[in-house]
């Protein structure tokens, strides 16, 4: 059966594939439209598990905020390449993502990956067909969720493509919420009050200035004291209320909020690549060896 260019070109919007594969999955089916679509998605996951080894450290943080603003999501999708994280593809499908997760609720990323996007799309599907089509290792990596309580309402801010904020609060001013998001990613709090700061953290904290202040030789009564003024220090370093407020360094968050009459019910913050071991390419070394074993 002759393949003609209407044939390829419906294809190509059914599937979003390359224009010599689709014209190569009809010439194997001779044609058969739905045959064809079946193949590229089969030949798009053979891709994207040959893919799944490569590193994805790059990518996206996408934010959805509910429209009552009671509800807010933030999904950290990943790419091999700056270059494709830039592209409007991979950035709507992380939106996407978000959507799906604001919709669904799954408790992890497994989950997730099963649910149905509003394309019809599982999450997991579109990323595999999102893989053949642009040719890099993608995951979906992570997400957080936050449902506001009572009075509270959600906030959010986003650095670039990199850096994203959601946080729940209730009371201040309007643009409180958005200045207090901004501050977050700025200075990575990891809780809101000191008390909420996990105990195996500053245990293991303790333990690095128990080892410091020994080497110092003074008396036991003065390591003490050392190290509970380290120790307070650090807490209010990593708790948001005992950080100084980055629009006004000489007030702490916890008085802006006190001073506003607001509080902080939760927050979350992602950053692209947190924890990821990216690859080091030594390029001089590479070519040294290529050299070598001409």
């Amino acid at each position: 059966m002759a393949i003609t260019a209407s044939m390829v070109k419906e294809l190509r919007e059914r599937t979003g594939a390359g224009m010599m594969d689709c014209k190569k999955a009809l010439g194997e089916t001779d044609g058969d439209l739905e045959g064809a679509i079946q193949l590229l998605r089969t030949s798009g996951a053979a891709k994207a598990d040959k893919k799944a080894g490569r590193v994805a450290a790059e990518g996206v943080v996408s934010i959805y905020v509910s429209d009552d603003k009671k509800l807010g999501v933030i999904v950290e999708v990943n790419s091999e390449t700056d270059f494709v994280a830039k592209g409007d593809e991979f950035q709507a499908f992380a939106a996407a993502v978000a959507a799906t997760v604001a919709e669904h609720k799954p408790a992890d990323v497994e989950a997730l990956n099963a649910m149905q996007m509003a394309s019809g799309e599982t999450v997991d599907e579109g990323r595999r067909n999102l893989v053949a089509k642009l040719g890099e290792n993608m995951t979906v990596r992570r997400f957080e969720m936050i449902e506001a309580e009572g009075d509270a309402s959600i906030s959010s801010y986003q650095h670039g493509l990199k850096i994203g904020v959601i946080m729940a609060s209730t009371g201040g001013r309007d643009d409180l919420g958005k200045d207090l998001a901004m501050h977050i990613a700025a200075s990575r709090p990891v809780c809101v009050t000191t008390d909420d700061v996990p105990e195996d953290v500053v245990a293991k904290e303790k333990e690095v200035f128990m080892a410091q202040a020994a080497e110092s030789g003074k008396p036991p009564e003065i390591i003490e004291k050392m190290i509970t003024g380290r120790i307070n220090k650090f807490l209010n370093e990593v708790a948001l209320e005992g950080q100084a407020f980055v629009k006004d360094p000489d007030q702490k968050v916890g008085k802006l909020l006190k001073s506003e009459n607001a509080s902080v019910q939760a927050f979350a913050r992602l950053e692209v690549g947190e924890g990821i071991e990216k690859k080091v390419e030594d390029f001089a070394a590479e070519v040294a060896a290529q050299a070598k074993g001409a």
